[in-house]
């Protein structure tokens, strides 16, 4: 066994960092392929910030570029977060010296990942992120490694803790969004300013992650079609459990011969699915590939300890010495995927409005829906308590998206409607 002893600088010292800390501390041994782990230096925003480990006694940088850059250590960890900035700047730092970089940063894979795998390939630098993905879950590894026999044809699921908890707690005591996200905040499952979690942007820095493992192509975080979860109503959880499904906000990415389309949004999967019962702060994901057929896997998406434990496994795979690129192919071999035009595809929807309580209504959005080519596949009509007119509800059968979003503007346009018809598409899982 190698009693090789790996000097390691860690940026960012948060609940992730504080957590490595902990655990190199009382574990520096821990790697299967041998040797010993040592933190030689640490960077943070703020020195003097209460934290869960004593760092007094550590190596201090202010400036995370001269950490990553520093003669005393042979692999620096990025934890800092943000696509740009200190955290883009000292990674680039690193593997322009050929040291090798472990991150949890999403944000900087999926928007800077092509040119960072070129970047540490071309320097014979390890760059690993399975962190980055649903936290203590290896979904990247599965990727990046015990797939790549097969030809993945989908990935699709929960990859947001925050929105999930959320959903789960709107549905379970019927609170309202708003109400259910300020006491996220107050538990620290949220961040003060929680656009990036509720807006969908987290989940979709995390599926053009999978994406460009998947399909062994560059992330492009810029083709990803987002909707977050701000804008759900009560009304539409309420109304879904009824017609069997429940709230979730799912990232998926599918392959076609026309390319590949990527995309977050809220969606209906069936109470009794695999996806459905993923409540609280838990992330799930299927993997559909032509030979293995489907892959579920779910666990805790972040935290201290899983998350800790992720990055850890990472600093391991360096350890070992394990060389393979840092996406599924060269650096050099990868290219944008060709972004499907998401009007084109097909599939279920749910569809939520408030129509006047007089007679010829149903028939009226009934004829319409007809007419513009969309067959109803289930139908609810249920009085809500304070609703200024009667909520409809219905389910329709696969149908190309632009003809749903035509017979929708004919839908408003109907005089005895009250509202734009809420859309909510239901998961193909």
């Amino acid at each position: 066994m190698s009693s090789k002893t790996w000097r390691i600088g860690v940026a960012g010292l948060g609940t992730v960092g504080t957590g490595l800390l902990n655990f190199l501390s009382d574990r520096p041994d821990f790697a299967p392929a041998g040797g010993v782990t040592q933190i030689t230096g640490v960077s943070a925003r703020s020195r003097s910030r209460p934290r869960p480990f004593d760092i007094s006694n550590l190596p201090w940088f202010d400036d995370p570029v001269a950490l990553a850059s520093s003669p005393d250590n042979d692999l620096f960890v990025e934890l800092i977060g943000g696509s740009d900035g200190p955290a883009k700047a000292a990674v680039e730092a690193a593997l322009k010296l050929g040291k090798p970089v472990v991150t949890a940063n999403k944000a900087l894979i999926a928007e800077h990942g092509a040119e960072l795998a070129a970047l540490a390939e071309g320097h014979g630098a390890p760059l690993l992120f399975e962190a980055a993905v649903m936290g203590g879950v290896p979904a990247v590894k599965m990727m990046r490694e015990a797939l790549v026999g097969d030809d993945i044809k989908s990935v699709a699921g929960i990859l947001n803790g925050t929105c999930n908890y959320i959903l789960t707690e709107m549905e379970a005591h019927g609170r309202a969004f708003a109400d259910v996200l300020a006491e996220a905040q107050r538990l620290g499952y949220a961040e003060a300013d929680p656009t990036m979690d509720v807006g969908g942007f987290d989940a979709a820095h995390k599926i053009t992650i999978l994406a460009a493992l998947a399909f062994g192509c560059a992330p492009n975080f810029a083709a990803a079609e987002i909707e977050g979860i701000d804008g759900i109503d009560l009304m539409d959880i309420k109304l879904a459990r009824d017609l069997g499904y429940r709230v979730k906000l799912v990232a998926s990415a599918d392959r076609s011969p026309d390319g590949v389309l990527v995309r977050v949004h809220p969606s209906l999967a069936p109470i009794n699915h695999p996806l459905a019962q993923a409540g609280g702060a838990l992330n799930a994901l299927f993997i559909e590939g032509e030979r293995i057929g489907r892959i579920f896997i779910q666990g805790p998406g972040a935290g201290s300890g899983p998350t800790a434990a992720a990055v850890a496994a990472d600093i391991a795979d360096v350890m070992t010495g394990a060389v393979r690129p840092v996406f599924q192919r060269p650096a050099d071999t990868l290219k944008p995927f060709t972004k499907v035009d998401p009007s084109k595809s097909m599939g279920r929807a749910y569809l939520r409005f408030l129509v006047k309580d007089e007679p010829g209504v149903i028939a009226a959005v009934s004829e319409t829906l007809a007419e513009a080519g969309v067959s109803i596949e289930s139908f609810l009509q249920k009085p809500v308590e304070n609703a200024e007119g009667v909520p409809i509800v219905l389910t329709t059968h696969a149908v190309a998206e632009s003809v749903l979003t035509a017979a929708i503007d004919r839908i408003a346009n109907l005089s005895s409607v009250l509202d734009r018809p809420r859309l909510l598409r239901i998961a193909r899982i």
